[in-house]
Order: C-alpha cells, then sequence, then structure tokens
C-alpha cells in the first residue's frame, strides 16, 4: 500500500435496490392470435333463395273496420273478398248478394250514390296492328289474348266485374263496392229501386258492356244507334279505325248529276285520271269558244 494513502475509516453505505427494468419487446414475439378467416364461398355453390318476408298486417282503422265489420253481419258469406287500406274500403260481394248490398249500405247511411261501371279485365290485344279489307269475307275480329288476367284490389275470380261507389255525406266516408259477373252471360240485379240515380249508370253499362241488370225499368241506348252490334268498352272490341282498304279506300265514285254512263269505278286508278282529265280539257276548250 503507499504511503500516502490511508484506510477509509467510514463504512460503505450500500447503493438502493432499483425495480428490475421491464424486458423489451422481442422483435420476434409471437403475434396475438387472429380468428380465421372464413372460407371463401365457391363460385360453382348454387345460391340460396332469400326467404319471402311476411307481408306486413295492416293497421287497424278506427273508422273504417267498424264498417266493414257491420256490413259482414248483415250480408254474411255474401262477402266474398275486401281490403281497407289508405283511408278507403273495397268490398267484393257475390253477386247474387249485390241489390242486398246496396240496400245494407244505404241503411249505414251511405245516402249518396256515386257512380256505377263495369270492369272487364281481359289482356289488352294488339291494337297496333293493321288488317286489310277482305270483301268476301268482311273484317276479321282481332285476336284474343289467351290466360290469366289480374284483378284489382279486393280480388275477383272472373273476367267482368261491375263496381259502384257510395258516399256519406254525414261522416264524409266513402266504399266501393263490386262483384264478379259470368263471362259468358254477365247479369246482375238492378240497384234503380234503393238508388235511383243508378238509372243511366245501368244503361250504360248495358250498352257499352252488354251486363244486363235485372229489374231495370227500360234498357236502351244513350249513345249508340239501336242497330248497333258489339260492346266498345270490352277489350275484344274490334276497332274498325284500323282496318286497312285497298286502293281507292272507302272512297266510291257516284255519277254526276245528268250523266248517262256511271263514273269510274276506281278499279283502274290511272285510267280513271286520263278520262277525267280529257273531259275536264274538253270542257274548258268549249267555254273558251
Amino acid at each position: 500500500m503507499p504511503d500516502d494513502e490511508t484506510p477509509s475509516t467510514e463504512p460503505e453505505t450500500p447503493a438502493e435496490p432499483t425495480e428490475p427494468e421491464a424486458p423489451t419487446e422481442s422483435a420476434e414475439a409471437p403475434a396475438e392470435p387472429t380468428e380465421p378467416e372464413a372460407p371463401a364461398e365457391s363460385a360453382e355453390a348454387p345460391p340460396t333463395d332469400p326467404t319471402p318476408e311476411p307481408e306486413p298486417t295492416p293497421e287497424p282503422d278506427p273508422l273504417l273496420d267498424p264498417i266493414l265489420a257491420e256490413l259482414r253481419q248483415r250480408l254474411g258469406n255474401g262477402i266474398v273478398g275486401s281490403e281497407v287500406a289508405g283511408g278507403d274500403i273495397w268490398v267484393r260481394v257475390d253477386r247474387a248478394s249485390w241489390k242486398a248490398a246496396a240496400e245494407a249500405c244505404r241503411d249505414m247511411g251511405f245516402d249518396y250514390f256515386c257512380f256505377l261501371s263495369g270492369l272487364d279485365w281481359l289482356n289488352n290485344p294488339n291494337l297496333s296492328a293493321e288488317k286489310v279489307w277482305d270483301p268476301e269475307g268482311g273484317p276479321e275480329a282481332l285476336p284474343v289474348p289467351t290466360g290469366d288476367w289480374t284483378t284489382g284490389v279486393a280480388g275477383g275470380e272472373t273476367r267482368f266485374q261491375v263496381f259502384a261507389r257510395l258516399y256519406s255525406i254525414t261522416t264524409h266516408l266513402g266504399i266501393t263496392l263490386k262483384a264478379d259477373l259470368d263471362d259468358e252471360n254477365p247479369s246482375v240485379e238492378s240497384w234503380t229501386e234503393v238508388y235511383r240515380g243508378a238509372d243511366w249508370h245501368e244503361r250504360e253499362a248495358w250498352e257499352m258492356y252488354g251486363f244486363d241488370f235485372v229489374g231495370h225499368p227500360g234498357l236502351r241506348h244513350i249513345y249508340l244507334p239501336t242497330q248497333f252490334e258489339g260492346y266498345p268498352l270490352r277489350k275484344d272490341f274490334p276497332l274498325l279505325a284500323r282496318e286497312v282498304k285497298p286502293w281507292p279506300g272507302l272512297v266510291d265514285l257516284e255519277p254526276m248529276p245528268g250523266e248517262d254512263e256511271p263514273a269510274p269505278t276506281g278499279d283502274d286508278p290511272a285510267a280513271d285520271g286520263a278520262e277525267v282529265a280529257a273531259e275536264t280539257a274538253e270542257a274548258t276548250t268549249e267555254g273558251g269558244e
């Protein structure tokens, strides 16, 4: 030991304990477990049909539901279909209960008759095609399409329906009644004894659709002549305006007064035109002299 160094008599103080350092994350630490990926759908897997959503239940109508309930109580099985929606009511009744339905609605306060008319649910035939006039066989009827048809509100099972609208001037509520008619013999009882205003409405439906209203005081034409054939508002009524007749169309020349020879018939337009031009030129020359 060197002479100038003397041993220290002070005891050495121990160092304060330090908290162990947190181990640093290793770059090679294992990654957190992940959820397994769902297997991709095979492109060849057949698509599954989505389950159709159920139709929403219509909300109750505090004004119209009691009307329908009372009408059911009055007519019983005479009601075959109904719908309440949008602040309105449609009721389809059996045609045997058609007049009874009018009487029930009148007694329930529907005192105003709005209108009555018909419906033809037949699909529209092709009305754009022109047909050539056949002088031997006459005009051919338009082709009638086959297949089912779709009816409107409250359904239907036949091609023809009669429908009417009634209204209450007290409650300001309306109701539409309709009934299926027979395709071959569309007939139903008249409403004229219940609502006098149905008189000419039924005459119009008889004239335009061919519906017979049993008990009507006098079904007769309003718009059409008595000898008219067919029912213009039926879907299969032929539109004769689309009938085409070869030249010279529907024009038939008649002889002028004082002429002995009949006028040209139109079979040869060129010859007829030349003959008329020659006669005109001759008459002009004589007038000039």
